[in-house]
C-alpha cells in the first residue's frame, strides 16, 4: 500500500532495490524500522509484526492514533477545509498545547496534505513553520487507506526515541531497515530542520556501531544513506555489501536546487 503521508526523503523510488536485499521469506519475519518517517518500505512490505520508531513525537502520535482510533482520526480530519486562512489557524493550533492525541494526529495529516511541498519543518522552538501550499483541490483524508493502515499496525510496537532501541528488540533472523538523516553530500545539502536537533557525524558513527552489533547477532539489516566517502569509510572493512543507486533529491523547497545524486545501500545480507 502507499504511505499515508508525504515525507521528505521518502523511499518510494528505492523500495524495490531495498526489498531485493531482503531474504525471500521476508514476509514471514519480524520487521523493525528505527527512522520511520513516511514508512514507504514498511507499507510496501506490509509486515505483520515488529516495531517502528521515529524521534518526531507528533509523527509517532499520528501512527498510534491510526492504529488505535482510526475512525476518530477520519471523523476529525474530515472537518478541515483546504483554505489558506484555515491553514494558518490550524497550523497555530498544531503548535499549541492541550489538544487531544486525535486532534494532533488530524492536524498533522491536514498540514501534510496542504503545506508547501508537504514538508515537515520546525524552527528552533520546535514549532511547525511551513507555509501554505498551492494545490488543485487536494484530498486530505483517504478513509480506506487509514483503515487498512490501522489493521497493518495492529501488532506493531510504535515507539518514539533513539534508534539504538533496536538492540533491545531485534532478535536473530529479524529484518531492520535503517534510513537515517543522510550525511550531507555537500556543505549546503544538510537538511536538519526536521527536528530541533540535527544528525551529525557522531550519530552516524553510533549508527555504524549498532549495525555491527546487529550483524554479530545475526539480525539482517539494510541501511540507506548518501553515497559519500565519509559514509563508505564508516562501513568499509566490516564485510558488508554496498550498492550505489542514482536518485533524484527532492528535499529542497526550490525546484532549481534539486539535483540528482547517489544513494548508498549497505547490508549484511551477503
Amino acid at each position: 500500500m502507499r504511505p499515508l503521508l508525504k515525507w521528505a526523503g521518502g523511499k518510494r523510488a528505492l523500495v524495490k532495490s531495498i526489498i531485493d536485499l531482503f531474504p525471500q521469506d521476508y514476509t514471514e519475519r519480524r520487521y523493525h524500522e528505527p527512522f520511520f518517517g513516511g514508512g514507504a518500505v514498511f507499507f510496501h512490505t506490509t509486515p505483520q509484526m515488529g516495531s517502528i520508531n521515529d524521534i518526531n513525537p507528533r509523527l509517532m502520535n499520528f501512527y498510534r492514533v491510526v492504529r488505535d482510533d482510526s475512525e476518530g482520526l477520519i471523523e476529525e480530519a474530515s472537518r478541515y477545509r483546504y483554505d489558506e486562512k484555515e491553514y494558518y489557524m490550524r497550523r497555530d493550533l498544531f503548535n499549541s498545547r492541550g489538544l487531544s492525541d486525535v486532534e494532533y494526529a488530524a492536524l498533522l495529516l491536514y498540514l501534510n496534505k496542504t503545506a508547501y511541498n508537504g514538508l515537515y519543518r520546525v524552527n528552533s522552538k520546535g514549532e511547525f513553520n511551513v507555509p501554505f501550499g498551492r494545490y488543485e483541490d487536494p484530498v486530505i483524508v483517504h478513509p480506506r487507506s487509514i483503515r487498512r493502515a490501522s489493521r497493518l499496525l495492529r501488532n506493531v510496537d510504535i515507539r518514539c526515541g533513539g534508534f539504538d532501541y533496536i538492540l533491545d528488540v531485534a532478535d536473530e533472523g529479524d529484518i531492520c531497515y535503517l534510513d537515517p538523516p543522510y550525511h550531507p553530500a555537500s556543505e549546503t545539502a544538510n537538511f536538519t530542520d526536521y527536528a530541533t536537533k540535527g544528525f551529525d557525524m557522531g550519530d552516524q558513527e553510533r549508527l555504524r556501531d549498532v549495525c555491527i552489533e546487529l550483524d554479530s547477532r545475526n539480525v539482517l539489516f539494510v541501511l540507506s544513506n548518501s553515497d559519500t566517502e565519509a559514509v563508505r569509510g564508516l562501513y568499509e572493512g566490516e564485510g558488508f555489501h554496498f550498492q550505489s543507486l542514482r536518485t533524484r533529491r527532492m528535499i529542497s523547497s526550490k525546484v532549481s536546487s534539486r539535483s540528482s545524486g547517489y544513494d548508498l545501500l549497505i547490508t549484511n545480507n551477503r
